[in-house]
């Protein structure tokens, strides 16, 4: 059995697993603060989307210039992907402002 584990070579990216963790914590630490912020605050959507793609989109060039070796790459991308929809999200509600509110109310037009 030695002899066969010592053939087999991993390759190391400049991460490890816990670190690699905490550049997911990281951001979520602060989109969701963003997002609990903006709901305190009653912000709107759009501005609330827009504050949290960039949050996405700056930690998405952080991680693709910062860390060695190509260790978060994929992060990264998923992270860029993510702020780009976010703005698309914004863009919605800045153009349509009224249609989130429409999903919201609880009351009915219904008599008894």
């Amino acid at each position: 059995m030695a002899g066969i584990c010592k053939d087999i070579v991993l390759t190391h990216n400049g991460i490890d697993i816990d670190q690699y963790m905490l550049f997911i914590i990281y951001p979520s630490i602060v989109f969701f603060g963003l997002g609990l912020i903006a709901k305190r605050n009653e912000m709107r959507e759009s501005v609330k989307y827009t504050l949290q793609a960039l949050t996405c989109i700056i930690f998405s060039i952080v991680y693709f210039v910062a860390v060695p070796n190509g260790g978060a790459y994929g992060l990264a991308m998923l992270l860029a992907a993510f702020g780009a929809l976010l703005f698309f999200m914004a863009r919605k509600y800045m153009i349509h402002p009224e249609e989130g509110q429409e999903d919201q109310t609880t009351t009915s037009t219904k008599e008894v």
